[in-house]
């Protein structure tokens, strides 16, 4: 069903989302006010198309919430993060801020067909040879955000550790988590406390440059 009130919809979305307007803008390339001035003033009249259908996909909603056509019951596209950080594969990397600078829209079905299925998706660059070879310096890797349980077999994912942002291979083993690198070359970390980690996402999928 389309939305008569586009404009309350949305502010309703920032703040049970814990969004804010300025940083949503930004993600859309537009100036930091866009979103802001769209709500509280209604300037621009409506959307843009392009910034419409990727907040639709961000938040995955019906595009016919924000002003637009209604959309077919699945979205055909995922809005997905790019932050402006690297997680090292290699010897750590202290990260004081996690920046995203733009939404990259992805198929919905291509996705699915890999078995990623979430919204909270963020693309992030790895730095380093740490987990070569399956993970490259340089290769631009999808975390899902919202896959933070670390099983017995263990999988690739996006840890904080002492303050440091790493892409390591991370199995439980009772109240502990093994971090491993694949590059045996590698300095080990070896196991630390559930607790001493902050576990962000899973690593789901990569992007390479054929070199």
């Amino acid at each position: 069903m389309v939305q008569d009130d586009p404009r309350g919809f949305l502010d309703r979305l920032v703040t049970e989302r814990g969004e804010s307007f300025a940083a949503l803008s930004r993600l859309l390339r537009r100036n930091d006010a866009y979103l802001q001035q769209f709500v509280r003033r209604g300037s621009p009249k409506r959307l843009d198309e392009r910034d419409r259908k990727l907040l639709a996909a961000y938040f995955g909603v019906d595009e016919g919430a924000l002003g637009g056509p209604a959309a077919a019951p699945s979205a055909p596209v995922i809005g997905v993060r790019l932050l402006d950080i690297a997680a090292s594969a290699g010897p750590g990397r202290l990260i004081d801020e996690e920046r995203a600078t733009a939404l990259l829209p992805f198929d919905r079905a291509m996705l699915e067909r890999l078995g990623i299925r979430s919204t909270r998706l963020a693309m992030i660059a790895a730095d380093g040879d740490s987990m070569a070879p399956l993970i490259e310096h340089g290769d631009q890797i999808m975390v899902d955000e919202a896959d933070t349980r670390v099983g017995a077999r263990g999988a690739v994912y996006v840890v904080r550790l002492d303050g440091v942002l790493m892409v390591k291979r991370v199995a439980r083993v009772a109240d502990r988590l093994t971090i491993a690198s694949d590059n045996p070359a590698a300095a080990p970390i070896g196991t630390r406390a559930a607790g001493e980690v902050d576990v962000l996402g899973k690593v789901v999928w990569l992007s390479r440059s054929l070199r």
